[in-house]
């Protein structure tokens, strides 16, 4: 099978693809990037999958096996969520927006120091200025599969780091 042939599979049953990550796990971001990962893995084995039922069959078990990682992985690590919107409204002791906004300033931290600059600009698009990813390819002249990379993997360094730095807080 050629590339192409695996993109134009992936690309018209992606939906598919995404509604069933969204069975497992709790938020679209994290279905979209389960599904790029997914994607991401099958590419090297591109020529592997000779029809287009093997390619699907071979991405959606590879898509569940991804979220069952997610979901186990989610289970044993505490979840911070990334939403600088509810934040500000939820209203609560002076102490509980004093580590809110700690929280929010540890995580523009790890972003100013772990991303590049690439990555941070297409983060601040995607989650301040709320364009999609097609808008974002646009305004930065790159391709949107090359945005979703970008961005899932901007997304997983900054879990990766604020977990970590979280765990050695902890010790």
């Amino acid at each position: 099978m050629s590339e192409e042939t695996l993109i134009s599979t992936f690309t018209e049953l992606r939906d598919r693809f995404r509604r069933l990550a969204m069975r497992f796990l709790p938020s679209a971001d994290d279905a979209d990037d389960v599904l790029q990962d997914a994607f991401c893995r099958l590419w090297p084995r591109a020529e592997e999958l000779r029809t287009r039922q093997s390619a699907e069959a071979m991405t959606v078990t590879t898509l569940r096996h991804l979220c069952i990682d997610e979901v186990r992985r989610r289970g044993r690590v505490e979840q911070v969520e990334f939403d600088a919107e509810r934040d500000s409204r939820l209203s609560g002791s002076p102490l509980e927006e004093m580590e809110r906004r700690e929280r929010f300033e540890e995580l523009e931290r790890v972003m100013e120091s772990e991303l590049t600059p690439t990555q941070l600009q297409i983060l601040r698009l995607r989650e301040y200025e709320e364009m999609d990813m097609d808008e974002i390819a646009e305004q930065l002249n790159m391709q949107p599969a090359n945005v979703r990379v970008s961005l899932s993997r901007a997304r997983k360094r900054i879990r990766e780091v604020y977990r970590e730095r979280r765990n050695n807080e902890k010790e």
